[in-house]
């Protein structure tokens, strides 16, 4: 059996799941800068949500906010009004990442994928580093709450 090959086509499923997700579930538009390769010179974040991805194709999507985005929308998504990074706000950045993921899996049949439990990684102006060999993809997205970033890690299996 072929394997596809991992296409910038396979981004889209996460580009509108991410759209989606934040206006069902955060309530708020979400938009997407230009899609480019990632490189290492990318910005330093605050406090990231991780999804393992192994299928027919393996890597990881990430979701990353700066500190006051993630306060913002995370308090948007679950109700409250906390002022400083707090459990819930973690428990949150997970669940998006999650349903993101989640969404993006439907549209991506052919790949056969599963996603993994969530990870959220926190520290100031920490990066996420994909795994090798992969086409690593990131999106800006902008909202009224603050900018996020959506990376896209992807290879086929072999």
């Amino acid at each position: 059996m072929n394997k596809p090959a991992i296409r910038v086509e396979h981004v889209n499923p996460f580009i509108n799941s991410t759209k989606e997700t934040f206006l069902k579930m955060v309530g708020i538009p979400a938009t997407p800068g230009k899609l480019t390769l990632k490189n290492e010179s990318g910005i330093g974040y605050d406090i990231s949500g991780i999804i393992g991805i192994s299928g027919m194709a393996k890597g990881m999507i990430s979701l990353s906010f700066p500190k006051t985005t993630a306060l913002a929308v995370t308090n948007k998504f679950v109700g409250t009004a906390h002022q400083a990074i707090h459990d819930d706000t973690i428990d949150a950045i997970g669940e998006l990442a999650n349903i993101v993921a989640g969404y993006a899996k439907k549209e991506l049949g052919a790949l056969n994928i599963n996603i993994s439990l969530p990870s959220v990684v926190m520290g100031e102006n920490h990066k996420v580093k994909e795994p090798k060999d992969v086409f690593a993809f990131v999106v800006p997205f902008s909202t009224d709450l603050g900018g996020f970033d959506l990376a896209v890690s992807l290879k086929s299996e072999s």
